[in-house]
């Protein structure tokens, strides 16, 4: 885990927005979105606010907005209870 943010690995254009498990300690998401103009980021920010039970506003990329692995961070929420709360949907 990195510090108070979730490792997160992006799969864009993966199909429906889902939580497909782990891999190398990471949630993996895969997100209907292609990776251009931001739209996958604004597509994972959404599903993540939407699983976890926040507004949008409270999910932030902390790191890794080009990049596949990301973290995210949620305003009020322990890291743990974020992971533990995606990953109970897959």
């Amino acid at each position: 885990m990195a510090g108070d943010g979730v490792e997160i690995r992006l799969q864009p254009r993966g199909g429906r927005d889902q939580v497909m498990g782990e891999r190398d300690g990471a949630v993996l998401i895969r997100i209907s979105a292609p990776p251009v103009d931001g739209k996958a980021n604004a597509a994972l920010i959404t599903f993540v606010a939407k699983t976890v039970g926040v507004p949008k506003g409270a999910v932030t990329i902390v790191r890794g907005e080009t990049s596949r692995n990301k973290v995210i961070r949620v305003a009020g929420r322990a890291a743990d209870d974020v992971r533990a709360a995606l990953l109970a949907t897959a």
